[in-house]
């Protein structure tokens, strides 16, 4: 079986939704960017790519993957959509060594991309005999009142804090250490490598450079979080805040991946091989929970165990989900989200998956350092992980 093998990875800065920098600069310019840069990081001429697969969630459907390979110029690239809401730039990735490790590609694109601030807005008639439309998102899961469909601070927030007896100081603490980290990382130039800049408005008429993430709050405090009123007073023992939870966010993430036939035929330096991956389901009450059965079932599928990994990064959609499954898996928050996460960073939701993978390429590195594993939870009561190595 052939080895899955990254040979080059970008992303664009990660902005705020609605009041950011690239706050015109919708998803599918995000994904140009960001996939355009990583074909040419590669140095591998378009005409030997097999497929781009890039992961959407909020933008009303469609292929964003076809559209920007003709923005590119690349005819003869098909491209592929898809969505498993928070995981869907996991998967991805996974979609895209699934075809290298089976032998039917040599060279896919794998990405997200996502726009908070140019979402469409949807409607639809119920029923649709009526035609009375309303606002309208596609449902992740059915309605249940502990599972709320549009209300993620309940169904994954404060749901996995009450399953995991997660407090509320405990996820302003996790909250604190993530900003931290994150804008530390800025500050000493970590993220340099893998951002490209973008072009924005200046407010001017003219432009500029976006260069530098713009979520992290390097000036917040436990004073500061602990002040923040919680997003639900009427629950008891509530911890969510809009400072523990995860941010809206515009960005986009790409690598490139090729098989180790490939790379050798053609003289590629590859950074990382893709040992494993695993995705698993389970009720949505329990979605925050995810992580703590991705991450074993990704583990076990390599041969390895928790302590074979150097570093992890488990997505903050609220700081609950991190504190949990790191308690749950008995890791270590010194190794865990060492860069920040969902909470300090930002979630450009269908991005994420992929920001994570080139994130932690380059911590790696930084460190010396081999393996590393990644993991989030998906709306509806989903999870994945990855696993991979240096080489």
């Amino acid at each position: 079986m052939p080895d899955a093998l990254i040979v080059a990875s970008a992303r664009t800065p990660i902005g705020r939704a609605h009041k950011s920098s690239p706050v015109d600069v919708d998803a599918y310019q995000l994904a140009e960017i960001a996939v355009g840069t990583a074909i040419a990081r590669s140095g591998i001429p378009a005409t030997d790519l097999d497929d781009i697969v890039v992961a959407e969630s909020m933008q009303g459907g469609g292929v964003i993957a076809r559209n920007i390979a003709l923005r590119l110029g690349h005819t003869a690239i098909p491209g592929l959509a898809d969505n498993r809401h928070c995981a869907a730039g996991l998967s991805a990735i996974q979609i895209a060594a699934s075809g290298i490790r089976a032998g039917m590609d040599h060279v896919v694109v794998a990405g997200g991309a996502e726009s908070l601030s140019s979402s469409p807005r949807l409607l639809k008639s119920t029923p649709a005999s009526a035609g009375n439309y309303e606002p309208w998102m596609p449902p992740s899961h059915p309605e249940t009142p502990d599972a709320p469909l549009f209300d993620m601070s309940i169904t994954v927030g404060e749901n996995t804090a009450r399953i995991a007896g997660v407090t509320r100081a405990a996820a302003d603490e996790w909250a604190f250490h993530s900003h931290q980290r994150a804008a530390a990382s800025i500050a000493a130039g970590w993220f340099e490598e893998e951002i490209v800049p973008v072009e924005v408005s200046d407010g001017e008429g003219g432009t500029r450079q976006f260069a530098v993430d713009e979520h992290p709050r390097p000036d917040t405090s436990l004073e500061r979080l602990a002040a923040l009123p919680v997003l639900h007073p009427e629950l008891e023992g509530a911890t969510v805040t809009a400072g523990n939870a995860a941010g809206l966010n515009d960005a986009a993430a790409a690598v490139v991946i090729v098989s180790d036939e490939y790379a050798a035929a053609h003289g590629l330096v590859p950074l990382a091989r893709i040992l494993s991956w695993g995705s698993v389901g389970l009720e949505p009450v329990k979605t925050g929970l995810a992580p703590t059965l991705a991450i074993p079932k990704a583990l076990d599928r390599a041969g390895m165990a928790i302590g074979d990994v150097d570093l992890f990064e488990i997505n903050e959609a609220f700081c609950s989900v991190a504190v949990a499954s790191s308690r749950q898996l008995g890791l270590d928050h010194a190794i865990v989200n060492v860069n920040g996460s969902g909470c300090g960073l930002g979630h450009p939701i269908a991005a994420t998956g992929t920001r994570m993978v080139v994130t932690m390429l380059a911590e790696l590195r930084r460190r010396r350092a081999n393996v590393g594993c990644v993991s989030m939870c998906a709306g509806g009561g989903m999870g994945s992980a990855l696993v991979f190595e240096l080489v």
